[in-house]
């Protein structure tokens, strides 16, 4: 039997498990059956909690996708970990440095229940995200079929691509958001970001997660947003970010400053699950 808690950040849902106490890493079809909603615990990410493996950090947090793969950055499945890994004891710390694929990041349990995390710098140089270009243009045009995108390609720990639209609740996302996540510039794939800007503190936001299609929420897709909009001039830190699962509050000054982002994530419920042997 495998123990494993489910979390969720503003609808962003999470089977959290903790590998310190217990020897498991899921393998890919593991975490794919762990995700699914009909026959495992359903989730959008499994977050693994695993002892650090460099100095001065007090956790290694790794993340898979519910299509299995494993990827580098969650910001609602950060804020997630930090309030896992208090809860369960594992460490007494209100503020704790963790290890992810994609660096170290900084996170804070505040005292009214909220969490803040440093998401560390935002990156658009196209060799780090990485995105296919001849230039680090800030806004570049992405042909899917017989459209046509114009977008900012930024990581926040995973790629971006954020584009403008009047209204998220038109925008094509189920239709334009496989396309774009898919597409042959991104070679890692790519999360895709439709954003509308409501005034210069205030956006909407709607993300289709590459590994996971739309999900409620995306922590790292607003703070990629938001970084897009103040450096297209749209927007002034800091920025409240809605999306469907509920509200994030995401501040930057800019340059190599770091990305704060603040916001819940609220325990569901802990339980035990018996893996089918035939899932390697």
């Amino acid at each position: 039997m495998i123990g494993f808690t489910k979390m969720q950040g503003l609808g962003n849902d999470f089977v959290v498990l903790d590998a310190i106490g217990q020897n498991f890493v899921p393998t890919a079809a593991q975490a794919r059956f762990l995700a699914d909603r009909r026959f495992g615990v359903g989730c959008d990410q499994i977050l693994l909690v695993e002892k650090p493996t460099l100095a001065g950090v007090d956790f290694r947090y790794r993340i898979f996708n519910a299509d299995g793969g494993e990827v580098g950055q969650c910001g609602n499945g950060a804020r997630c970990f930090v309030r896992f890994v208090v809860r369960c004891g594992l460490t007494n710390k209100r503020e704790i440095r963790v290890e992810t694929a994609s660096g170290i990041i900084t996170l804070r349990l505040e005292d009214d229940g909220q969490v803040s995390v440093d998401m560390g710098r935002p990156r658009f140089a196209a060799a780090e995200i990485p995105f296919v270009s001849d230039s680090d243009a800030l806004v570049q045009t992405l042909a899917v079929a017989d459209r046509s995108f114009a977008i900012t390609a930024v990581s926040m720990g995973n790629p971006h691509a954020v584009q403008v639209v009047e209204d998220i609740d038109r925008a094509p996302v189920e239709r334009d958001g496989p396309s774009i996540e898919a597409h042959q510039r991104f070679p890692q794939r790519v999360n895709a970001g439709f954003m509308q800007i409501v005034d210069r503190h205030a956006i909407r936001l709607r993300v289709y997660e590459r590994g996971s299609g739309e999900t409620l929420a995306c922590g790292t897709g607003a703070c990629a947003a938001v970084v897009t909009g103040i450096r297209r001039g749209l927007l002034d830190s800091p920025v409240r970010v809605t999306m469907r699962g509920g509200q994030l509050t995401i501040a930057w000054a800019g340059g190599d400053a770091p990305v704060l982002m603040t916001g819940p994530a609220v325990v569901v419920f802990d339980g035990q699950i018996e893996l089918p042997e035939n899932l390697s």
